[in-house]
């Protein structure tokens, strides 16, 4: 099953590298939406998690099911792209 993933990043975030070079090692693509680039897209960032803080990894299955890692949780990442 084809999982598409979203990772919020700012230009100041360790974690948000992190989480990027987890994803890279497990051979996973992903859109970046760096907030401070495309502040416009802060809000969809806000709506799915109720706060501002970077990285949210958001990971959507073909049914349209998302899950919302925030952070550098590599549990909640790990479990959402099994």
């Amino acid at each position: 099953m084809t999982k598409s993933i979203t990772v919020y990043t700012s230009n100041t975030c360790a974690y948000c590298g992190m989480v990027k070079q987890y994803l890279q090692l497990k051979g996973q693509t992903y859109q970046e939406v760096n907030i401070e680039e495309q502040p416009d897209r802060q809000a969809e960032m806000i709506e799915l998690t109720g706060q501002m803080n970077v990285p949210v990894t958001v990971v959507e299955d073909t049914a349209g099911k998302k899950q919302v890692a925030i952070g550098y949780n590599l549990g909640k990442l790990s479990a959402a792209l099994s």
